[in-house]
């Protein structure tokens, strides 16, 4: 059962000053650890039965502090699998594109890389057999605290029920009291360096 939800204002107020602390948190995280806790997670995604199984898996392109994902796409597609990656449309949804290698992406908006390959619409992700997103933190019931754009739990919402949705995390951001407002979407697993941890 989800748990209650504070008011509107509140929750809002809640996530920032939650966000602003897991961000500063990030920033010290030295950047030899970074890659190696990439590799580490790429590893452990890549060993679950959900990923192996997966014909197509949307993924992200990772930028600054967050969990990187530049291995994991490669090992991806070296297995074979149809890897799927977001473009941001103006109104915050997520469009998505087959992931091609790097040279398959390119600078855009918000300082992301996007990809260059024919766009396939954002209904697209629910051709998924697994979802990797991106998050801040993760609550242990599958609560996931993004950016604040909204644009991933757009893209849940057309997730069929029962897809592996799983969170990239750093140690430390899994099984935070999140704050929950009626648009989030929850979350099957999350992530990290650590390992796999099924929620809910």
């Amino acid at each position: 059962m989800p748990p209650p939800q504070a008011p509107r204002g509140a929750a809002a107020a809640a996530k920032l000053a939650l966000r602003d602390q897991l961000l500063a948190a990030r920033r010290r995280i030295p950047l030899p650890q970074l890659g190696d806790d990439a590799r580490a997670t790429a590893r452990h995604l890549l060993a679950t039965e959900e990923v192996r199984r997966a014909a197509t898996v949307a993924a992200y392109v990772s930028v600054g502090r967050e969990p990187g994902t530049s291995e994991l796409l490669e090992l991806l597609r070296e297995a074979g699998k149809r890897v799927l990656v977001p473009l941001v449309l103006p109104d915050l949804d997520l469009d998505w594109a087959t992931y091609e290698g790097p040279a398959s992406l390119a600078p855009a908006r918000r300082g992301l890389l996007e990809p260059l390959t024919p766009r396939l619409g954002p209904e697209a992700v629910a051709t998924a057999d697994a979802v990797l997103l991106p998050g801040l933190a993760v609550s242990s019931a599958g609560d996931r605290l993004g950016q604040g754009g909204g644009c991933y739990d757009r893209a849940l919402g057309r997730v069929p029920v029962g897809t592996f949705t799983c969170v990239l995390l750093h140690d430390g951001e899994l099984g935070v009291d999140v704050p929950v407002e009626p648009h989030d979407r929850r979350v099957t697993a999350a992530v990290s360096a650590a390992g796999v941890v099924r929620l809910g």
